[in-house]
């Protein structure tokens, strides 16, 4: 059997943040409450930015660090989303342009909450074991953005919509899958996947969200632990204390993934509060940096704690990673992977964390401009320019980057340039 995984992966995580503690100051939240969801900023996207800017700033400075022979070699696309642009035209087609692929690729797009990149990645993996065409390569991108509207009037936002804010974030993943892991080595077959229908969070108009959180928390509590029995059912021997160095969550905000490993930790190890606490620190804290940073990027955010774990953990030798993803509705799946030395090494030339800390700050008056402005964007715009000059200092600290912005919609059709 020919290995598997992921060659090389990089984070885009926008142009803009905020600072999500002076929201919920902002909003009157309670935030001796809010402080234990562990959360600190969430990128925003900007009035140019959408979820194929995100996708392809993510990919670039990958197919950048290839030869043309190796982008050559990419024959299959996979974008993952739960902001789709169309309900017929799937945002690969667009990304597959502006990133100048082969045309002898198979594209398309993959909708199933969070649990899309997933999903789409453990696709990929599949692709290339099949050996249907030895040597080929796939790009899977994960890309999500929260884009909040304003109520009509200028009305106080409702409750949930303000507790719902500050963790909703916007970003995206890019994966290259192939035959060469240098960065992340599946564990093949070793995959305990568990879902069911429940209806905790979901998108019921393309520019609205609802739920339970409620709900939402207890099922993802429950697929955490049916996924890893499954896993442990299918792998010998397997000990969730013992068998990871590392954990990789799906991180809607990282309170919540707190309370998953420490009842995890209770169930399966028995373990006191003191050994959860240190066994968090030390095996899943690595992975949130990131999540902290961005807020809840949806079908990415699991491959956004996996290359947080990556950048942050010690890998003096290999070490098994792994990897518990949810997505509401809802599907589930944990998996893993080993990640050698050299790794750390190739996925730190991608420079995520400089990138995360040189957007733009946006102000709490900037941001509330970009949400009275959000509707200008939504889903079936048929005809709109784009503003660059809304926060003009925002737009100004992205140039000589070599982004990927929107330019206009002209008739549906979107049309993009570099700046």
């Amino acid at each position: 059997m020919v290995s598997v995984g992921i060659e090389a992966m990089n984070i885009f995580g926008g142009t803009a943040y905020l600072d999500v503690l002076k929201l919920a100051k902002y909003r009157q939240l309670d935030t001796a409450r809010f402080e234990n969801l562990l959360m600190k900023e969430k990128s925003v996207a900007l009035p140019y930015e959408d979820p194929i800017t995100f996708g392809v700033n993510a990919a670039k400075p990958v197919l950048d660090s290839l030869s043309k022979e190796e982008r050559s070699r990419i024959e299959l696309l996979i974008t993952c989303t739960e902001s789709g642009i169309d309900f017929g035209k799937s945002i690969s087609t667009y990304i597959h342009h502006y990133l100048g692929l082969n045309r002898n690729c198979r594209l398309f797009e993959l909708k199933n909450a969070c649990y899309s990149g997933t999903a789409g990645f453990q696709m990929a993996v599949n692709f290339i074991l099949s050996q249907a065409s030895p040597g080929a390569k796939a790009l899977v991108i994960a890309t999500d953005i929260s884009r909040f509207m304003a109520v009509n009037g200028g009305d106080a936002l409702t409750e949930d919509w303000s507790f719902a804010e500050p963790s909703s974030g916007a970003g995206a993943v890019a994966l290259l899958v192939s035959e060469n892991p240098k960065v992340f080595q599946i564990d093949v077959g070793a995959n305990g996947y568990y879902g069911y229908e429940v209806m905790d969070t979901c998108r019921p108009t393309p520019d609205s969200e609802a739920g339970d959180a409620d709900l939402s928390l207890l099922s993802y509590l429950d697929c955490c632990e049916q996924s890893f029995l499954e896993y442990q059912r299918r792998v010998t021997g397997v000990d969730y204390r013992d068998t990871f160095q590392y954990l990789s969550f799906h991180t809607p905000f990282g309170g919540m993934v707190k309370g998953a490993h420490r009842t995890m930790m209770r169930k399966m190890s028995q373990a006191n509060p003191n050994e959860i606490e240190i066994d968090f620190q030390k095996r899943v804290m690595p992975g949130m940096i990131y999540c902290q940073r961005t807020g809840n990027i949806m079908g990415g955010t699991v491959l956004l704690s996996l290359a947080s774990t990556i950048d942050h953990g010690q890998f003096e030798s290999p070490k098994r990673i792994g990897c518990f993803s949810y997505g509401s509705g809802c599907c589930s799946e944990f998996y893993s992977g080993i990640v050698m030395p050299q790794a750390q090494g190739i996925q730190r030339s991608f420079n995520i964390k400089q990138q995360l800390d040189e957007r733009y700050e946006l102000s709490i008056d900037e941001y509330e401009t970009l949400l009275m402005g959000s509707g200008t964007l939504k889903f079936g715009t048929r005809n709109t320019q784009t503003d660059f000059n809304l926060i003009p200092e925002a737009f100004n600290s992205s140039q000589g980057k070599g982004r990927l912005f929107l330019k206009e919609i002209r008739e549906f059709h979107r049309e993009y340039i570099w700046v």
